[in-house]
């Protein structure tokens, strides 16, 4: 078996004296689409942000490519392949739809790229081209989201986290956006992708873990996984 290429280990993650995150392992195969699902308040967005080095672990191991990444900045994590797409539709709303983008491409081994990354994304969202000159804060939401998922992919990442990325959006948009999630993946990234639609993140997904109360309690692929197994992990029953 060769190494996954994300590797959590006993990860715990607070706020203060609240625990957010209390021993969560897990594992990203390269190549593969994982979900990570659960209820609110079971610690997935908090998992991902102390994945991709926004938040500081307390305890536990979190491993990239074989590499110790625990602990690492967010931005010498990106550095190394690996991108964040947060909760939300975060963009910078003064500025346009390509200069957002661009800013994904500030580590400087992605820099030369930067006119190839940016007809990849536009490829891929053909409305950001259409819309590149506008400010991003006069797009709709599910427009925002394209920019934020362009923006991450502009480092040219061997692997991404999506962090909820349906919340909020109209049925529609939600899936224009999977399924360039699945054309991203078709193109050679290797995927985690958080979602409290259950639904659609198993179906999505080869592997599907199930968090709850700060840990991961179901591992396995959506086809060894029973409807009542899932719900059982899920709502801890």
């Amino acid at each position: 078996m060769s190494e996954p290429m994300l590797k959590i280990e006993g990860v715990q993650a607070k706020y203060g004296d609240f625990i957010a995150v209390a021993d969560a392992s897990l594992e990203v195969p390269e190549g593969k689409i994982v979900s990570l699902i659960g209820s609110n308040g079971a610690g997935k967005s908090t998992l991902m942000s102390t994945v991709a080095g926004l938040h500081k672990p307390s305890a536990g191991k979190i491993y990239f490519k074989g590499e110790d990444i625990t602990g690492l900045s967010a931005d010498k994590i990106v550095t190394r392949g690996l991108s964040l797409v947060l909760q939300g539709s975060h963009c910078f709303v003064r500025m346009t739809v390509e200069d957002n983008l661009i800013m994904g491409c500030f580590p400087k081994h992605v820099r030369k790229q930067t006119k190839d990354s940016l007809e990849r994304i536009y490829d891929l969202f053909p409305v950001l081209k259409e819309k590149r000159n506008d400010l991003a804060g006069s797009l709709s939401g599910g427009q925002r989201h394209m920019v934020a998922i362009g923006r991450a992919l502009m480092s040219n990442p061997e692997m991404v986290l999506f962090d909820e990325v349906s919340l909020g959006l109209a049925p529609n948009t939600i899936k224009g956006i999977y399924s360039r999630i699945k054309e991203i993946h078709k193109q050679g990234t290797t995927i985690l992708l958080v979602e409290q639609d259950t639904h659609r993140a198993i179906k999505t997904a080869e592997i599907v873990d199930v968090m709850l109360k700060g840990k991961v309690v179901l591992t396995g692929s959506p086809k060894e996984l029973s409807e009542d197994e899932i719900k059982k992990a899920y709502f801890g029953i």
